[in-house]
């Protein structure tokens, strides 16, 4: 169960230039500002399951959120990681389906809900949300043509490589300007690499053996970034 928070105004939002309702009219973004419900979900909660009737859209106000998937199997594969400005639920809800990953929690997380039929009928007559609403979904079928393509292609060792950077690039870095701003286990980072936990755990020995990374628990300080770069042997 969430813990509902204070509604935090859009316009003051400090990540609203970097979500899609920057391109939003203010008379719209005062309706959505209206409308919305804040909740505190903490770390390791569930924001919505992979299976259910979507109802509205979830804008990330601080924390940190991961999407997957359950194969067929039961094991779970990493979609999406998610950080504060970014939204998750659309897909569902513009093609009227069922969510096809459970959101989770890394961290404790502020999370605005808009309601359904507020979002589309302002998608429907504010063509600047509406064109950012297709660049986002242009830019998320960009990225997983690329994951499919590097799945098929690409060693183990190089994905885990290209992996760390993405979680760099998706998070950042903590104050020390090394260590990568989140927690993820080693089943976390081998579900994002596409690859056994086992196999995850060994290059990620290797890497800290290569003086690349170090490890402290959960804790992924890059020491040689250069070297990753090269390692993930990035084209694109």
């Amino acid at each position: 169960m969430s813990t509902p928070l204070h509604n935090i105004g859009c316009q003051q939002c400090k990540d609203r230039f970097s979500s899609i309702f920057c391109k939003a009219e203010n008379d719209n973004l005062e309706q959505i500002d209206a409308a919305k419900v804040c909740s505190v979900y903490k770390k390791g909660q569930v924001i919505f399951h992979e299976g259910a009737h979507p109802f509205g859209v979830y804008c990330i106000n601080s924390g940190k959120i991961k999407l997957s998937h359950s194969g067929d199997d039961g094991r779970e594969q990493i979609v999406r990681l998610v950080k504060a400005g970014d939204i998750m639920g659309y897909k569902a809800l513009l093609s009227a389906e069922r969510y096809t990953a459970t959101a989770v929690a890394l961290e404790d997380s502020s999370i605005c809900f808009i309601p359904k039929d507020l979002f589309m009928s302002i998608l429907q007559k504010d063509a600047g949300l509406s064109f950012e609403m297709m660049r986002i979904l242009s830019s998320e079928l960009r990225k997983a043509e690329l994951k499919i393509t590097h799945l098929a292609q690409k060693p183990v060792r190089e994905r885990l490589a290209e992996t760390l950077l993405f979680i760099k690039e998706t998070y950042g870095l903590e104050a020390d300007g090394s260590t990568l701003n989140v927690r993820l286990s080693r089943e976390e980072i081998a579900n994002l690499v596409g690859t056994a936990t086992e196999s995850a755990i060994r290059l990620l020995s290797e890497f800290k053996k290569d003086n690349m990374i170090e490890l402290d628990g959960k804790k992924i300080r890059l020491l040689d970034l250069p070297e990753i770069i090269k390692t993930a042997n990035l084209q694109d």
